[in-house]
Parts: C-alpha cells; structure tokens; sequence
C-alpha cells in the first residue's frame, strides 16, 4: 500500500494489502450499509463495531408545527439514551440474553457515544464472530425501548451524570468545551444533562432511532481473525431477518461537510466553586478539523508541547517545579472543528502560577521553535505509540471506522509515519503561533479567584 485509500460512497468493493501485510476489504451494499473488514495474520479473535454517524452534536431542540412542517420533540439526551436502551432488549432477545450470550464465550461487549457518531461493539474469539455479529445486528435494529426499561435506565444515567458530577476533572472538562465552542453544537455534554435526561421523552428517542439507524446510516468494521465474505454473509443474513429490506437501493448518508465552523467563544473564564483540595483547570483554544492537513503537524507539536514525561509541560511544570502532579495537552478534532487544550490539577494557591506557565510555554513554542532533538523525539514517539496500539483489534476495529465516517480515507501505518516524517519544525512553529493567537478559554473547578485567572489571559476580545 503506498499512500492513503480513498473510500467513495459510490464504489461498491475495494481490496488492498494494508502493512503488517494485513488484508483490507470493503463492501457497499446497495442498500446503503458499508462493512470494512481488516484481516490480521496470525490473530485467533476479532473486534467488531455497529456505528451510526450520529452523536450529541445532531441531537434537537423542540420544533413546533408550523406551515407544513411537523412538530419535533426534544433529542437533547437521546444518543446517550439509545447506547443504554439498545442493551436492554429486541423482540428476539431480553437483556439477560444479550449479557449471557457474551459471558459464555468470554467475550466483551460495550457502546460508545461520541460527538458525532455512536458505537455498538464486541471482542470474541475468531469462532464466536458469527454469532456477535447476530447480536449486535439485533440490538441495533430491533430494540424494543420497553416503556419500563425507559423509566428504569433515566434513572441509571441520572446516576452515571451524578458519578461524572463529582469528578472535578470530567466537571472542568465540559465546562472547558462549552467555553471553547459556545453555542455550536458540540459544545454540549456527551451523555447528556440531568434536566435533558429527565425531560427526554420515549417518543423522542424513538423518532432519533428510527430516524437515524437506517442502512444507509448502518456502517460495520471489523478486524483481526475475520473472513470478510463470511461476516457480509452474516450481516446480510441478521439485518434480513430483523425485516430490514435490503433490496430497496439508497446511497449512504452523506459525510459531515469538512468546511471549518465558525466558532464564537462561549466564555473568556469559567470557575465552579467547589471546596477540594485542588483545582482542576484546563485552558486552551479552538483547534484543526479532523481533515486538516496539519493533523500529523499537530500530533507532533502536541507530542513536543505535552505529550508525555519529556514534553515541555510536564518537564517546566512538574519537573522542575513541582507546581502540579499532572499536567498535558491534547488535541481531539471534529468534522468542522477541534480543540487544542492544556490540562493541570494543581493546589488552589498554584493554580495562576501554573496557567501563567502554560500560557508561555506556548508562546515560547510559537516565538522560539522547537529543536531537532525535540522533533526526533516526537517522530519516535508517535511510531512506537502508533505500532503497539495497533497490537490491539479493538485500535484496528475504531481506525476503519473513523476511516469511513470522518476521514473518507484509510491511512495504515507506513503511510501514518511517513505523513509524520515530513512535518518540520517552522511547520510546528507555525501552527503554535496561529493557535497561540486565537481566543483562550479557561475553564477551573475548586476554589480560586475567578478574576485573577482571567488577568493571566491576554485580552484577545
């Protein structure tokens, strides 16, 4: 494989030789459902994953009837909901049956809600995929969202949204996105809120499921020991079965539009009052959209700046300090936008020094550059990382899934650590100073002085 593949939404099959010698299949049914199979030589077990390209971000407020147009519930809370309710049973299965046909192989099974896109997904030996795949069709197509189940999973989430309330760090991480996107979309909490949970109704998550896991929507990925005929085979199979007709032709759904959002800052400083021990704080500004060419640029400049015990942060902050036992940066990207962030959980009397501190570290990165040993440093990084992770089949399974949803191409790695290999230092000098001129957030939980936060920032309004 030399080079990134391309993967048209038209084009019905597509085979090629990944590294690792590994095979990578495509099939487009002409229903609209994709699979993508990554076949690991030597493997005895595989991960397979359900996805829908729908996440928080495409849930609704209410729309009243008006000329025309249909009255629309509430979705806020719905995505989370559904990646509760599609384990809770089908007309073919209770949620006893679902947990039991997992535990008896010793498999895994689990869902994932994301910003834009959602995942049903499990890991069993290569002789079990079969049947994983049967579930899981059944799960995703044939969820009864019992009206009792309804009531009984508000209240679990409720729970799972309370846990996250007493974790400072998840507190200042949303409050951190809220701050950074405003009013955009993805702004808003992954799972939800206690008042959009508690106001969600079943009608309205019913209308997102059926409105949304459709097979043109429907995209499956699986990787390690897996035949890619046999699983079409078998999804075909499962999907028929459940009543879905697969001979009514459509394309799949279109992919996000990549054009950058315009992102209006939601607040300059955000602090919760709590009485802990030590201040969560992340700071940070808008970042890349997940197609951007400077996506490897900024991995490497991430690896440079906070991406591990050697980064600057963690050496001028922790190191040589002390100020803080944690301390990173990170850059997750979205279709139309992304975030650079910078994370510290330090002692409220601390908490100015160390903002103070990440905020220069940047601005040294954006005036002075990094050096030649950084970037081998980083390079070297980022290979080892990117090679072990790739030891896992679960990493392969979600690779060929943001392959097909976000990226429209499918990049192994040879090609990843080449795209790598041509980033230059003024390459990362240049995208810190661009993100080290837009508009910083700062967001901090614990006890600290809300106005002595914001005299750190410089005034970019």
């Amino acid at each position: 494989m030399n080079g990134a593949v391309d993967l048209p939404l038209g084009q019905a099959e597509l085979t090629f030789t990944a590294s690792g010698d590994t095979l990578v299949r495509r099939s487009v049914l002409p229903s609209g459902v994709r699979i993508l199979t990554e076949q690991v030589p030597g493997s005895r077990s595989a991960t397979i994953g359900y996805w829908v390209a729908v996440g928080s971000r495409d849930e609704l407020p209410a729309i009243p009837a008006t000329h025309g147009i249909h009255a629309h519930p509430a979705t806020f809370g719905s995505t989370h909901f559904l990646e509760h309710l599609l384990f809770k049973g089908t007309t073919a299965r209770s949620a006893l049956d679902i947990a039991i046909s997992f535990d008896a192989v010793g498999g895994e099974h689990n869902a994932m809600t994301a910003k834009e896109y959602t995942c049903y997904y499990a890991k069993v030996r290569d002789q079990d995929l079969p049947m994983a795949a049967e579930v899981l069709t059944d799960m995703l197509t044939s969820s009864l969202l019992d009206e009792t189940e309804f009531e009984n999973e508000r209240g679990v989430i409720l729970e799972e949204l309370s846990m996250a309330e007493d974790d400072p760090a998840d507190v200042a991480n949303e409050r951190f996105f809220e701050a950074v996107f405003g009013s955009h979309p993805l702004g808003r909490p992954i799972g939800g809120s206690p008042e959009t949970i508690e106001a969600v109704t079943r009608s309205a998550v019913w209308e997102h499921y059926r409105a949304n896991y459709r097979p043109q929507d429907l995209v499956v990925t699986a990787a390690g020991a897996v035949d890619h005929d046999e699983l079409v085979a078998t999804v075909v199979r499962s999907l028929e079965a459940a009543g879905w007709d697969l001979d009514v032709v459509a394309a799949p759904v279109a992919r996000r539009s990549a054009e950058p959002a315009t992102i209006e800052r939601g607040s300059r400083v955000v602090v919760v009052d709590r009485p802990l021990e030590q201040i969560n704080m992340f700071l940070g500004t808008p970042g890349l959209v997940a197609t951007d060419d400077r996506r490897m640029t900024m991995s490497v400049m991430n690896s440079i700046f906070g991406g591990g015990m050697s980064s600057r942060l963690f050496q001028e902050v922790r190191e040589k300090r002390g100020l803080a036992y944690s301390v990173y940066s990170f850059a997750p990207a979205y279709s139309d936008a992304g975030v650079f962030g910078m994370y510290a959980g330090c002692s409220p009397a601390k908490a100015p020094q160390v903002a103070e501190l990440m905020l220069a570290e940047l601005d040294r990165l954006a005036s002075a550059g990094v050096t030649d040993a950084e970037m081998q440093r980083a390079v070297g990084q980022i290979a080892g990382a990117s090679a072990l992770a790739l030891e896992d089949s679960d990493t392969r399974m979600t690779r060929l899934g943001r392959s097909e949803i976000t990226q429209a191409e499918f990049a192994d790695l040879d090609e990843g650590l080449r795209r790598v290999a041509l980033v230059t230092a003024e390459d990362v000098q240049h995208l810190a100073a661009e993100l080290a001129a837009k508009p910083l957030s700062l967001a901090a939980v614990g006890t600290v002085d809300a106005d002595a936060l914001a005299a750190i920032l410089p005034d970019q309004d």
